[in-house]
């Protein structure tokens, strides 16, 4: 076959393609961690365990859609064979190495991350296009609370739409800058920590989030999850309810509102105020409540999450 065939892939909702040269690379890069250690007996007896598949080359990414659709295929699993050997039940190909982590699986703690002003400067952005568009010069010190109505002096309504007149706009597909020290952290953290994506954005900018996150964050997280906040169409989920579903230990937000509503859930949070620059992040009540910790720095985070991970060997990590 020449190189440049396409090659078709059935993925859960289509297809994708690519070049042969490109698969042969992408299968020999296909990599599975395993990511849950729950066993269960088949109708013959049998076991099987669910894997979850990392490609390192970032094909197939798994992506939540408020429970829609999922562009992962379906895990694969492992099963017993009668002659005791093992295959791989659905599908997936077994020419996929399996690689375990130096530590019992069982001990990563999931952790929910947020996207705006925790993993990107959002803010900064918006500022750059209201000045421009509407003659409204604000800084971060101004935003008291994280309603740009309040801050706006214009109806929530009014806000709404002009958030999303920025989102067509180059200050939002090309203005967002990751937050120092991020990545490099949460290199470190998937480790020992399963992360997820937990944001309030928009579905009307789903496809460029995803594309941000896997530019500036490729392949940390294992799935994507919109809450729809301030939406001009679609129904909203709270980040509470997304977090529970993820079975999320921790939360890492720079929102006080989501921080209590997480918090009073059970769920830890750290409150992200960035070189304690977000004013927004000292209102209300949530810096008190004892499931919240304020954390400054990526670099705090870390020192936190690896407080609480069971791992006996945290100290590699640190």
């Amino acid at each position: 076959m020449a190189l440049n065939t396409i090659v078709f892939s059935n993925g859960l909702y289509g297809f994708r393609h690519f070049s042969e040269a490109s698969e042969r690379y992408r299968v020999h890069k296909l990599s599975c961690l395993v990511t849950a250690a729950a066993f269960r007996a088949g109708s013959r007896g049998a076991i099987a365990m669910s894997l979850k598949c990392r490609s390192l080359d970032h094909v197939g990414r798994k992506i939540d859609d408020l429970g829609k659709a999922h562009t992962m295929s379906p895990l694969p699993q492992l099963a017993h064979e009668p002659n005791g050997s093992l295959k791989l039940v659905n599908g997936h190909s077994a020419r996929s190495p399996l690689v375990f982590s130096e530590h019992s699986l069982t001990e990563k703690i999931v952790v929910a991350v947020d996207v705006d002003e925790v993993l990107g400067s959002f803010l900064p952005a918006v500022n750059k296009f209201i000045a421009d568009r509407y003659s409204l010069n604000h800084s971060l010190a101004d935003y008291f609370v994280y309603e740009f109505y309040k801050i706006w002096n214009c109806s929530p309504a009014e806000a709404d739409i002009r958030v999303h007149e920025f989102f067509e706009t180059s200050y939002f597909k090309m203005g967002i800058h990751p937050i120092p020290g991020a990545k490099h952290i949460l290199q470190s953290l998937s480790l020992f920590c399963n992360l997820y994506v937990v944001t309030s954005r928009q579905n009307a900018i789903k496809d460029q989030t995803l594309e941000w996150i896997e530019k500036h964050y490729p392949g940390l997280f294992q799935e994507v999850h919109f809450g729809n906040y301030f939406a001009l169409n679609g129904q909203s989920r709270s980040k509470s309810e997304i977090c529970r579903s993820l079975g999320a230990q921790v939360l890492i937000d720079d929102n006080p509102q989501f921080a209590l509503e997480c918090a009073e859930a059970g769920t830890k949070v750290l409150l992200f105020d960035y070189d304690n620059s977000y004013p927004w992040c000292k209102s209300g009540t949530a810096a008190s409540h004892p499931q919240v910790t304020i954390v400054q720095n990526w670099r705090e985070v870390k020192q936190h999450l690896l407080s609480w991970t069971k791992c006996p060997e945290n100290n590699k990590y640190a």
